[in-house]
């Protein structure tokens, strides 16, 4: 390596950091990475206890409208790290991908903890030096270079660098070390900081007991979910606080922007209103119609017990099944949340993610203010962000 080689520090041992890490050691940088905790990388290894889900194999050109907001920033971000790449990028560590029913990107076996160990191995290997249990305190511009300080259990330290790539994470899993503490260092230096909000969460619902006695995780399956003027199709998942589940999940941008939160919910979507019709046509009783229906059996409890009324009439029920409305009460805490909103704002950062008034100081993964729906689509961000966020950081000259 050149004497003259950009020092960069990388602060989070996350999936963000440490492929920012990668990049910038691949670019020539010497790189250090501190994390707080006294391990790297447990939210990536959180991520994938259910089966971890790296990317999506939808075509990459629909992958902006996922994360909504800066489509043309996002299609600029994907061109240099999008699905293709992160899969060979698993490949590389000699781990396989394949594409599940649902579209959703896994690893074969669908572990973290392998693919995790290969990779800390690797950077190892390529020379990136890792340094735990140190927490990040402030930073401070010193001549050309950048003085930042931790502290540790037992004293604390700084490191020079020549640029910094912050890879905090967001403020869901804070047992992971997510924990969504370092606003205030940013915005002690100006920096526009937007909110926390828990997204990809469960919503809250008053349930009667009778109705939890009966359906408490239960799952309500193939359903068309509405809020506002957006629909989605997938699942739910009736818990003793409310809702969970793909679709109420994806609905969260929307749902925060209700005065009054509220799902309606096609039970069966597949049938229509005369098709219903058909099937009862000699049935006489609520029982009856429930089974031709073949609904499921948290979706009667949900029909008997907040619109028993309804099963009297064969116009009424139908209309229920079609569309049946709950009142959400709000969002589960944010540390419940699979991921978080808020954080860095879009406009503080320019094209290479560099904070515009820290210069020298890079920002990737959670610590931006973006969302996305499960499926792949949040590693994926974390991904190209930490490429353009690494790259840039190693190629930065000061001054």
């Amino acid at each position: 390596m050149a004497p003259e080689a950009n020092s960069v520090l990388v602060i989070g041992g996350g999936p963000a950091g440490l492929h920012a890490a990668d990049v910038a050691s691949a670019a020539g940088a010497r790189v250090v990475v501190c994390d707080a905790q006294h391990s790297i990388g447990r939210k990536f290894l959180v991520a994938g206890r259910g089966g971890l889900n790296l990317t999506h194999g939808e075509p990459v050109e629909h992958f902006p409208a996922r994360y909504v907001d800066e489509p043309e920033r996002w299609r600029d971000l994907l061109r240099d790290f999008g699905p293709a790449e992160l899969r060979a990028w698993a490949a590389d560590l000699g781990v396989e991908t394949y594409v599940g029913t649902s579209g959703r990107v896994f690893p074969r076996g669908q572990k973290a903890a392998g693919l995790l160990r290969a990779w800390v191995r690797r950077s190892r290997e390529k020379g990136v030096e890792f340094r735990t249990g140190s927490r990040l305190l402030n930073f401070a511009r010193q001549e050309n270079k950048w003085s930042v300080e931790f502290k540790t259990a037992s004293d604390g330290f700084s490191v020079p660098a020549d640029s910094v790539v912050l890879a905090l994470g967001g403020a869901s899993w804070p047992e992971t070390g997510s924990d969504g503490a370092w606003p205030e260092i940013l915005a002690a230096h100006g920096v526009d900081i937007t909110p926390w909000r828990p997204a990809n969460c469960g919503w809250e619902v008053d349930w009667p007991e009778e109705l939890l006695a009966r359906a408490e995780g239960l799952p309500l399956k193939n359903l068309t979910v509405r809020a506002g003027e957006e629909s989605v199709s997938g699942e739910l998942l009736v818990t003793r606080h409310g809702l969970e589940g793909g679709a109420i999940y994806r609905l969260g941008r929307t749902l925060r922007s209700l005065g009054k939160p509220c799902l309606a919910v096609d039970f069966k979507p597949q049938l229509t209103v005369e098709a219903m019709r058909e099937r009862i046509v000699n049935l006489s009783t609520a029982d009856e119609w429930f089974r031709a229906w073949k609904l499921s059996i948290a979706a009667i409890a949900l029909l008997e017990t907040m619109a028993p009324n309804d099963s009297h009439d064969r116009e009424l029920a139908i209309a229920r099944v079609k569309n049946f409305t709950v009142a959400l009460r709000g969002p589960r805490p944010i540390a419940e949340a699979i991921s978080s909103a808020g954080g860095v704002s879009w406009s503080e950062l320019d094209e290479t993610l560099m904070l515009r008034k820290l210069p020298g100081i890079f920002v990737a993964g959670e610590m931006i203010d973006w969302e996305a729906p499960t499926g792949g689509y949040l590693l994926q961000g974390c991904f190209a962000t930490a490429t353009r966020a690494g790259r840039a950081a190693a190629l930065h000259r000061p001054g």
